[in-house]
């Protein structure tokens, strides 16, 4: 046995040990007996120098790639300089985060608090909406997905992930996603804020129908509740827009973002807010703190992310890579009905919805031991999600769709021997 070999064994028998032996289990169920070693770009490499295109991207997190060499620079001037926050002098890494997002954020969205992630996004979001309006209940949707943290999970629309925690938080009901006279229903003047996802992600990459959003905006304001978008997947460049938001002329009142906002090395969350929506917060600072969100190395890291982002033309480059990408799998469909029951999304945030759950497995095991990584949406199994950096190559994606085809081949072949 090589010693890379016994690093591999030994690492597994601690995921056993002390992480979890049902996680253990799965990554050998999917051919993943590896070690992740280096990463650059849309690459990672095992332990063994095995190459994986990178299709899944972090859930998100992987925007810039792996490694981003600017942003991987300015976290390492920041440490040299201070890598966290006195907490008690002005702070400018963040005071120029801050300035970023009110002037990437889509309207009047001004002012900014960082966290660590998308979950502590969503929880500052929540409180914020609820301390603004005085008012308690909380309209999420069916299918969401934002967080697993208490007040998070509330809103989360997955029963799997709430029964096991019950009683959450009260005051959180649940709407069909894309369904504007259930919301409309649903919403009163007791109502905080509704909180949703332009584009549902872990629900499976749902796309909803064009004039969704604009309603949801008219009857927030027709009832004084709040505008909470999650953003956390969509935003920064990943729909072929800044925010998805814009793809339907809509301002929320709070953003939340993180994931690719970190530049892919650095973890960081914010939501941000219009002036009138951050009253409560003016009159009293320290309502919301955190210790470590909004740290300088954070900070650095988002702030050379964004300006990656734009100087890098990565939001048109993700248009069209997606429309590319996109339209290969939608042949592959044609190709492969009794496979494939539909693909959809927009610029990279792709999903590949199949026709039985149970074939998922093998179409993920064979583009695994090809070299590409994928992987499921969390609340929905039989969508195959689609989210490689927006730095990806046509080449790559090249690479992929032949790899797809392979794969769909032999599960349409398994398919026919049922």
């Amino acid at each position: 046995m090589t010693d890379k070999q016994q690093m591999v064994n030994q690492t597994i028998d601690k995921y056993e040990k002390y992480i979890n032996p049902a996680v253990a289990k799965l990554f050998r169920f999917m051919g993943l007996s590896t070690i992740e070693w280096e990463a650059q770009g849309n690459v990672i490499r095992d332990i063994e120098g095995k190459e994986f295109i990178d299709c899944l991207g972090g859930y998100g997190v992987f925007s810039l790639g792996h490694r981003h060499p600017k942003v991987v620079e300015a976290v390492k001037r920041q440490l040299d300089m201070m890598p966290l926050s006195s907490k008690v002098l002005f702070d400018k890494p963040m005071a120029d985060l801050a300035e970023l997002m009110a002037e990437i954020t889509p309207g009047d969205l001004q002012y900014s608090f960082f966290v660590n992630s998308g979950a502590e996004a969503v929880e500052g979001s929540l409180k914020l909406a609820r301390v603004h309006t005085g008012r308690s209940k909380i309209i999420a949707t069916a299918n969401s997905f934002h967080g697993k943290t208490l007040g998070a999970l509330s809103a989360t629309g997955r029963d799997m992930f709430r029964v096991p925690f019950q009683p959450l938080l009260a005051g959180f009901s649940h709407v069909p996603f894309g369904d504007i006279d259930a919301l409309a229903q649903a919403v009163d003047t007791e109502t905080a804020a509704v909180i949703v996802e332009p584009i549902q992600g872990e629900g499976g990459i749902i796309v909803p129908p064009e004039p969704y959003l604009p309603a949801v905006r008219e009857i927030c304001d027709k009832t004084g509740a709040l505008l909470i978008c999650d953003e956390i997947q969509t935003g920064l460049g990943r729909t072929g827009k800044m925010f998805a938001v814009e793809h339907y002329g809509v301002i929320p009142d709070i953003i939340t973002t993180a994931k690719a906002l970190g530049g892919g090395v650095m973890p960081i969350g914010a939501f941000t807010a219009r002036p009138q929506v951050w009253d409560k917060y003016i009159t009293s600072p320290f309502l919301h703190t955190t210790t470590f969100g909004g740290n300088p190395l954070a900070c650095a890291a988002a702030i050379a992310a964004i300006n990656a982002i734009r100087e890098e033309g990565l939001i048109p480059q993700a248009e069209q890579s997606g429309n590319y990408f996109l339209g290969k799998l939608i042949d592959l469909r044609k190709l492969y009905p009794d496979v494939i029951h539909e693909v959809r999304g927009k610029g990279l945030m792709i999903g590949i919805e199949l026709t039985k759950e149970g074939i998922g497995g093998l179409i993920l095991s064979e583009m695994i031991d090809k070299g590409v990584l994928i992987a499921y949406t969390l609340n929905n199994p039989k969508v195959i999600r689609i989210e490689p950096p927006l730095i990806i190559e046509k080449r790559q994606i090249d690479y992929v769709i032949e790899s797809m085809s392979n794969a769909l081949a032999k599960a349409q072949d398994m398919l026919e021997d049922l």
